[in-house]
């Protein structure tokens, strides 16, 4: 679901050459997803290896981190730990959501409708035994470090924006503004031209960064008053939020009391969650402690191993995309050479 904060955050657009030397943590579970969802063949269907295993996440993870260090970027991928345990009914709702995605799913392969059977198709999506794991391992085989969050990886990522380590936290969702990260950039993962579903149009989405700082100075709220504003739309922790109210009502109203425990309207449905747990789950996450983060060397030959021998890639794409890397590292270092 994700926190709806669209209508209040300030967007900036930008590209990804912005962001040459900088560290950005990202939010790899939402990052997977996306690839997940998103790389798929004509029927809707992940792409699979000889032996049908599904390689979507691992071609969108080659092709973007090419992209990534190409331009200087540096990626951290912060993966998810134990879920608190307010999310349950969040997980749920999502397992059910998957569930009749498959049916519509169905039946629009059956009709022969197969802009529907996509669309269905990117809802399905899930992670798989084993996903996870391939991940982090294709992850080292290009020498970026992943870090294991103890809880919600958004957190981290956004604990990290703090410490110094990161530039920005990089996510869709809207929840790392409330873990307190100083940037969130959106549309990181996934930028580039895109159809419009059911449309024969495309767009360019451009990455987008929103400055917490000038967000909250915008609205006129500090970010304990931003947090009771997510609860009021609804959290991944209160999935439905609270009824008939939306970001715009939300802000109003704690601009008007200032907390969730002074306006009279909620005091109903206030008693149905525990408010307080949430807060603390935004104010105060369970985060990584990270010090430092080291970039290994790009591994050539066991990244085509990998992709070829055991995942059933082509060795000319995998060759090509690799030689794309080799050039624009080697000529990063030329030019760097110069200075001295």
């Amino acid at each position: 679901m994700g926190l709806n904060l669209k209508d209040l955050v300030i967007r900036e657009k930008t590209n990804l050459e912005a962001f040459s030397t900088k560290v950005i943590a990202i939010d790899a579970y939402n990052a997977i997803y996306q690839f997940l969802a998103s790389i798929r063949g004509p029927d809707g269907l992940q792409l699979t290896d000889s032996e049908g295993r599904i390689t979507s996440h691992l071609s969108g993870l080659l092709y973007r981190n090419i992209n990534f260090l190409s331009l200087g970027i540096k990626p951290v991928y912060v993966f998810d730990g134990k879920p608190p345990s307010l999310k349950t009914a969040e997980i749920e709702r999502r397992k059910q959501i998957k569930k009749d995605a498959t049916v519509k799913y169905e039946k629009a392969i059956a009709d022969g409708n197969m802009e529907d059977a996509r669309k269905f198709a990117q809802q399905t999506t899930s992670m798989k035994d084993g996903m996870v794991k391939d991940s982090k391992e294709f992850l080292m085989l290009f020498g970026i470090p992943y870090i294991e969050a103890p809880s919600e990886g958004e957190a981290t990522a956004a604990h990290l924006t703090n410490t110094g380590i990161a530039y920005a936290s990089a996510s869709q969702d809207y929840d790392s503004i409330l873990c307190g990260a100083k940037r969130l950039v959106r549309n990181f993962t996934s930028s580039g031209r895109r159809k419009i579903p059911n449309r024969n149009t495309y767009i360019d989405v451009l990455p987008e960064v929103i400055e917490t700082q000038k967000v909250l100075e915008a609205i006129g709220l500090t970010r304990e008053e931003l947090v009771d504003v997510g609860i009021l739309i609804g959290t991944d922790f209160n999935p439905n939020g609270f009824e008939r109210i939306g970001p715009k009502t939300a802000m109003k109203m704690i601009k008007q009391h200032s907390r969730l425990e002074d306006i009279p309207q909620v005091q109903k449905q206030l008693q149905e969650i525990d408010f307080q747990q949430i807060r603390e789950i935004f104010l105060n996450p369970k985060v990584a402690n990270v010090e430092k983060i080291e970039f290994g060397k790009v591994d050539y030959d066991g990244i085509t191993d990998y992709l070829v021998r055991d995942r059933s890639f082509s060795e000319d794409r995998v060759q090509s995309t690799l030689n794309r890397l080799k050039k624009a590292l080697e000529k990063k270092s030329q030019n760097l050479d110069q200075w001295f």
